[in-house]
């Protein structure tokens, strides 16, 4: 089968904030912050979401169907291992796919389980069987993937596909791959299967976003984020940066309303009580503040200079920041914003006073700032005053 091109419209993202984003140590959403999530993403047109675990018991599942209750255009996912018990709590859930992990690495299935691969091929066949005769539409998840023989790999999604699952997902669970095998691993997945892939990448090693990219162009149709990157350990493959990167790159649209990203991240921060870096790609408040004199002056002559994509398509804008970096253009600029001339003979003054500030105060200077500097100047310069 030939892999599917990355301008194909069938890329889904497919995000899992409440579920993996969760299960990131020392992060409990509440309920009302579970809704409130569910909602940012469906409004922001997410076109699914994997919102829980059912077996974590019965608030778990009213919660869930609760929420789905709520989406207005979402698909949603709940995850299950292949058990009774935890597929018997899916079903009760509603959800418009249930997701089955099962391991198929050696090493987890041997250390972890205690059982071998012939195990794995007999749960896929039972539980995906038993799933979609219950009249449910299934995928199935395979954990360490990255890890387990390819050849084994592909056994395992053809009879998956053949009892009737509609996706597979291939999990970087340890986040050991980069984006070169990454590809090759994801296009002799798609050689071996006809139904949809999903890339569910770890940021171990800060290739996550590299990883899925990747294997979408491998021929992946799904993509497993998290808002902010959320996640075990170093998280997951962030949302908002392979939203903006399918944009840009590839010229592919998710479907989804960017400008809503910025709050979306707040929220999520906000809840999970893990704080966006200032300088984070897409979401972090400094990713469009300039400083340098030479990337403000070109800039300021044309925005295209220094800004790979518009900040309006975040629903933000550039900032100008005066600091030690600072030129002329820029300290121009910034007092034209505050309604002051500024002769060319007095930029070195006030570039001096602004970087001094800046190296005793560790921040930028503020409004008030500028303008204490310029009256201070102006004391000192009658002509100045006079003007």
């Amino acid at each position: 089968m030939s892999p599917q091109p990355p301008t194909s419209p069938r890329v889904t993202i497919n995000d899992t904030t409440l579920r993996d984003g969760e299960q990131t140590a020392g992060v409990a959403f509440t309920d009302d912050e579970k809704f409130a999530i569910a909602a940012a993403l469906d409004a922001a047109g997410v076109p699914e979401m994997e919102i829980g675990i059912p077996v974590m018991g019965e608030h778990e599942v009213a919660l869930i169907r609760a929420i789905g209750a709520t989406l207005r255009q979402a698909r949603t996912m709940v995850w299950a291992r292949m058990a009774a018990a935890d597929v018997a709590a899916a079903l009760r859930c509603g959800a418009d796919i249930v997701h089955l992990s099962v391991p198929v690495s050696d090493i987890q299935l041997g250390h972890k389980l205690g059982h071998d691969r012939g195990w794995a091929l007999g749960q896929i066949r039972r539980w995906v069987n038993t799933v979609a005769d219950a009249g449910a539409v299934v995928s199935v998840g395979f954990e360490d993937a990255s890890r387990a023989d390819p050849g084994f790999l592909a056994q395992a999604a053809q009879l998956a596909q053949a009892c009737g699952a509609i996706r597979v997902r291939y999990a970087d669970t340890l986040g050991l791959l980069d984006p070169f095998q990454a590809h090759q691993r994801i296009a002799a997945l798609r050689r071996a299967i006809d139904i949809g892939i999903e890339i569910h990448a770890h940021n171990d090693l800060g290739l996550a976003t590299a990883n899925t990219l990747a294997a979408l162009l491998a021929g992946a149709t799904h993509a497993s984020t998290t808002v902010n990157g959320l996640g075990e350990r170093a998280g997951n493959a962030a949302m908002e940066e392979v939203v903006m990167a399918l944009r840009h790159l590839y010229g592919v649209e998710c479907g989804i309303d960017s400008t809503r990203l910025p709050a979306i991240s707040q929220l999520v921060a906000g809840a999970s009580g893990r704080p966006v870096a200032a300088g984070k790609s897409i979401v972090g408040e400094a990713v469009f503040s300039h400083e340098s004199g030479i990337h403000v002056d070109g800039l300021l002559k044309d925005r295209r200079n220094y800004e790979a994509f518009q900040p309006e398509e975040l629903g933000r804008h550039h900032r100008l920041v005066l600091g030690k970096h600072s030129g002329t253009a820029a300290l121009l600029e910034g007092y034209q914003r505050l309604g002051l001339h500024i002769e060319p003979e007095h930029v070195p003054v006030l570039l001096e006073r602004i970087r001094s500030h800046v190296m005793s105060t560790k921040r930028e200077p503020s409004r008030e700032d500028l303008t204490r500097f310029y009256l201070d100047l102006c004391t000192t310069t009658p002509a100045l005053a006079r003007a």
